[in-house]
């Protein structure tokens, strides 16, 4: 028998606890993973026993990924830049904690600040939680600036105790109801599944984590679309196709009865209301929306 034998083989795989963690626990649930997090939070419980998954803070995934400890994370592409993190980014998933959708962290000043420009910051102070992605964008422009660690309640520190803060955001509310306006995007993150360079050599760990991408990949685009099944007269076909706008060509089956025939097609969810009772008045019948889970091309 050879060495090892027998033992089952696992990758270790870091959750984002916080923000991201529930709707990550959501997507996995549709890809087809059950996470349990029960009283050790730290270490939840997930239904594939090749899986040992570990719940931690985003924005240390991907230091724990570049030394080892974790085979593979979910985490923001913000923290892996804010950590400067040698890792291999194994797929892009577009989704934050409010949507499908990038999260940018901005640079903002208060209304009524002279501050027009990030030149304008030369020798001003700076709040923020990414003091790497910060000073890495003000050495960029050129800006010698104070940037200090923010600890929370980031957007209520201009102007009485920094000039300027970058904070993230998904819809810029906040940081109107606190009289802050954005002056420049510092960047636009979305979230990435990541690996270990070492553990992507490993060719088994590379198929294991290529293939929760993959499902999450899907998961991300099914949420979007919903499958169109009806029945058309055969005289109606050309009309009806040519109303849908499907990822590819339609599905065609004949009927039993020889001037009908079945299409179905995977379509945006928000064409829906407007594509359904013009394909009604083309001459489609019987008219079904069905929502997916997954939708891998």
């Amino acid at each position: 028998m050879r060495a090892g034998a027998g033992k089952r083989r696992q990758i270790v795989l870091g959750l984002p606890k916080g923000s991201l963690q529930e709707i990550t626990l959501y997507l996995l649930k549709k890809a087809g993973y059950s996470v349990t997090v029960g009283s050790r939070a730290y270490i939840p419980v997930i239904d594939d026993p090749e899986i040992e998954a570990r719940l931690i803070r985003a924005q240390e995934i991907s230091r724990y990924v570049e030394n080892g400890l974790l085979d593979a994370g979910i985490t923001g592409y913000d923290w892996i830049v804010e950590n400067r993190s040698d890792v291999v980014e194994v797929a892009e998933l577009v989704y934050a904690r409010q949507g499908l959708r990038p999260v940018r962290w901005v640079l903002a000043v208060p209304e009524d600040s002279p501050i027009r420009s990030v030149k304008d910051l030369q020798g001003k102070r700076i709040a923020t939680e990414a003091v790497g992605l910060t000073r890495q964008y003000l050495q960029k422009h050129g800006v010698d600036a104070e940037v200090e660690f923010s600890w929370g309640a980031t957007e209520v520190k201009a102007p009485e105790l920094v000039d300027a803060i970058v904070e993230i955001t998904e819809t810029g509310v906040s940081l109107r109801a606190n009289n802050l306006r954005v002056l420049d995007t510092v960047l636009e993150s979305t979230t990435r599944i990541i690996a270990n360079r070492r553990a992507w050599d490993d060719s088994w760990k590379r198929r294991k984590i290529s293939n929760l991408a993959l499902l999450m990949k899907g998961v991300l685009l099914a949420e979007a679309r919903v499958l169109i099944k009806m029945n058309v007269p055969k005289d109606k076909l050309e009309q009806v196709i040519s109303l849908l706008p499907a990822m590819h060509a339609p599905t065609i089956n004949p009927l039993t009865s020889d001037n009908w025939c079945s299409i179905e097609s995977v379509v945006e969810e928000t064409t829906v209301r407007e594509i359904i009772p013009r394909l009604k008045e083309a001459g489609a019948a019987d008219i079904i929306e069905l929502p997916l889970n997954k939708v891998v091309p």
